[in-house]
């Protein structure tokens, strides 16, 4: 990950950061205890909220702007000891929880 940041909660440590060289939004938080990994939380943002906000090729600029509630998202996911992994995927119609467990095929931005 690129610029990636690390900070404990809950006694578990959690690394996030862009994806690099990702052709669309996509943030991460692995979630681990210890050496062991317990769930990967993403955020996907659709392209046509970053053409919107004429923020495409300004990931960093986004996630900077959003970094905080998407904290709170993941914080609220390991009081409540959800550590399935899951997208977050927001877009025109709002934001949608995805548990990628479910996904039988490729997750798309469309």
């Amino acid at each position: 990950m690129a610029q990636e940041t690390n900070w404990i909660y809950n006694n578990l440590q959690i690394k996030e950061g862009l994806k690099p060289g990702a052709m669309h939004f996509q943030y991460f938080f692995i979630v681990s205890q210890g050496d062991k990994k317990k769930c990967n939380y993403c955020v996907w943002v659709e392209d046509e909220l970053l053409e919107c906000a004429s923020a495409i090729g300004k990931y960093e600029d986004v996630a900077a702007s959003k970094r905080d509630e998407w904290r709170k998202w993941v914080k609220g996911k390991i009081d409540k000891k959800d550590f399935r992994n899951l997208v977050l995927k927001i877009g025109k119609t709002g934001q949608k929880e995805i548990d990628l467990r479910d996904i039988k095929e490729k997750l798309t931005f469309e």
